[in-house]
C-alpha cells in the first residue's frame, strides 16, 4: 500500500506548485478510484458522474489523492479532473437567491444532491447555476468551496 505524505493545509502540491488541499471536479462520467497512485492499485470504486466535486488532498507524480462530501479518499489520474469548480447540494432543499441577500426573490429551490456550477464567491455568499438559472446561495449550504473562499 502507497503512503503518501500527508498534506498541511496552506501547502503547495508537489507536482502542480498549486494549492493542497483544493476543490476540483471529475472531468469525465466514468472515473477509477484506486488505493494507490498507478494502475497496479486495485480500484477501491468508480464514480459515474461528470462534474462531480471533490478535493485534491496530494500529488504524486501524474496521480491526485482525492476525498470526496462524504470523506472517502483515493487516487486518480490527472486527466480525470478539471480545475472546474462545481457544487454539491447538501442537507435540505435550498433557497438560491437572485441577488446575495436572503431578502431578495427565490430562482429555484436546488435539492440535496443536486450538482451545480460554482461562478464566484465573496466568502459568504456564491453565484451558482444549476439547470441553467444562475442565482446565489450562502457557502455554508453546499460542498465544494472552503469557509471564506473568494472565487472570481
Amino acid at each position: 500500500m502507497f503512503l503518501a505524505p500527508q498534506a498541511n493545509a496552506g501547502s503547495t502540491g508537489s507536482e502542480t506548485g498549486l494549492p493542497i488541499p483544493r476543490f476540483v471536479s471529475l472531468s469525465s462520467d466514468k472515473v477509477n478510484v484506486r488505493a494507490g497512485p498507478g494502475t497496479r492499485y486495485p480500484i477501491k470504486w468508480v464514480y459515474v458522474r461528470e462534474g462531480w466535486p471533490v478535493e485534491i488532498i496530494e500529488e504524486y507524480e501524474l496521480w491526485r489523492q482525492i476525498r470526496d462530501i462524504d470523506g472517502s479518499v483515493g487516487w486518480v489520474h490527472r486527466n480525470l479532473i478539471s480545475s472546474r469548480r462545481t457544487l454539491i447540494i447538501t442537507s435540505e432543499v435550498r433557497a438560491v437567491y437572485e441577488a446575495p441577500d436572503e431578502g431578495s426573490p427565490v430562482v429555484l429551490l436546488a435539492e440535496p444532491g443536486v450538482v451545480g456550477k460554482l461562478e464566484e464567491c465573496d466568502g459568504r455568499w456564491c453565484e451558482i447555476e444549476i439547470a441553467g438559472l444562475t442565482g446565489w446561495l450562502l457557502a455554508s449550504q453546499f460542498y465544494g468551496v472552503y469557509e471564506s473562499e473568494k472565487i472570481r
